[in-house]
């Protein structure tokens, strides 16, 4: 842990100088308290850094938390090895893509059973709340069960003995973006409205106590629970999936679900405050969580350690070295190849800007934060599913 200011702290080795400039910008936003935790897979990000853990006191800025509310991670370890996958892995990745609609703007034609229970909870929660999610997003019970493109994807993945987890990342899809697009919109006006001047436009905040924070609160905490839902959900279509494959019905010996774009309440040092991760996982003592490296790379099972100058928080992966623009002109259709050598996957140069070469090195992510989490397993793909 380096102590970049009394208002920032960092844990990343790799930090690019535009980096660190941004994390001080919003460290120095006036109701941050006590301090910014960076995390090893900082970088930059709109308004505030991908990879950082922002407390704040009375005050929330919505693009701190990120468009892709809820976004996370959902793993499932199987009481399968290797020996008992069949040795051509296509038929269970093409079984996968058939389950799970793919891509930006991908829906379910229909809503399954699994769905059901799960929609009708949401529902309830948006009455609760108070709001309708088809004013941000008419289709979005379709979107539940649905993975997105970009670094999103499900992996079939083999632990140190060779065991067998399904492992999927994926967030509240296009009716949680919207809901957050509205918010950071809500956040601006308001500044505007107030005269208040920002180093950032993206840092735009909502305080505590006024309309418009009870409502981006109200309709946060469902993106975040639909975000969960439909993790859930694919998880339970790549069980299927699996289990048709290989003859036998899965017995899941553990599941870990959890976000690392979100915020809630906690207390630190006596006070309050709002947490808001984006690019982070909660990590307090002995809390189960999920570190995916890039494409191609391992990923890591870990247990939080409960380091309180992190605010018990963690990275998330590997975090981008490369723009995705920048990792398309920089690497070539055979190099991502190469980086997926013995790993079943869709072979087409859309997957590119996600070549492991664009991202930091995972491995020297995990080193930076050993104060932060224990690995409990170490994860390498075998199928990678991924949207375009």
């Amino acid at each position: 842990m380096q102590k970049i200011t009394d208002r920032l702290l960092s844990w990343a080795s790799m930090l690019e100088e535009r980096t660190e400039q941004q994390a001080r910008t919003t460290s120095r936003m006036p109701f941050v308290y006590p301090h910014l935790a960076l995390m090893p897979d900082a970088h930059l990000g709109l308004g505030a850094t991908v990879g950082s853990v922002i407390p704040t006191l009375g005050a929330v800025m919505p693009a701190a938390v990120g468009v892709d509310i809820g976004c996370g991670m959902i793993a499932v370890r199987t009481q399968f090895s290797r020996a008992d996958l069949p040795e051509d892995l296509r038929p269970l990745r093409q079984a996968i893509e058939r389950a799970v609609p793919l891509s930006a703007g991908a829906t379910n034609r229909t809503i399954v059973d699994t769905a059901v229970p799960r929609i009708a909870a949401l529902e309830a929660l948006a009455v609760e709340a108070d709001f309708d999610p088809a004013d941000s997003l008419a289709g979005w019970r379709n979107q539940l069960g649905t993975l997105g493109s970009g670094n999103h994807f499900i992996e079939v993945s083999l632990d140190e003995e060779d065991r067998v987890w399904l492992f999927l990342h994926s967030g509240s899809r296009g009716v949680g973006n919207r809901i957050a697009q509205r918010h950071i919109a809500v956040a601006k006006e308001a500044m505007q409205r107030w005269w208040i001047e920002l180093p950032d436009p993206d840092l735009a905040y909502l305080v505590e106590g006024t309309p418009e924070f009870d409502r981006y609160i109200a309709e946060l905490r469902w993106a975040q629970h639909f975000a969960l839902l439909n993790r859930e959900e694919m998880m339970d279509r790549v069980v299927r999936q699996l289990a048709e494959v290989v003859g036998t019905a899965v017995q899941e010996v553990e599941r870990i679900n959890c976000h690392h774009n979100f915020t809630q309440r906690e207390t630190y040092w006596g006070k309050s405050v709002w947490v808001s991760r984006k690019g982070a996982i909660q990590a307090t003592a002995g809390q189960p969580g999920l570190i995916p490296g890039s494409m191609g790379t391992a990923s890591y099972v870990v247990e939080g350690r409960g380091d309180k100058r992190s605010l018990e928080s963690s990275p998330h992966g590997a975090g981008r070295s490369y723009s995705r623009s920048a990792a398309r002109r920089t690497f070539t259709h055979e190099q991502l190849r190469e980086a997926m050598t013995g790993i079943e996957y869709r072979d087409t140069d859309a997957f590119l800007d996600e070549i492991p070469a664009a991202y930091k090195p995972i491995d020297q992510v995990m080193a930076d934060a050993a104060d932060l989490v224990t690995v409990r397993h170490t994860l390498r793909q075998i199928v990678n599913v991924k949207g375009e």
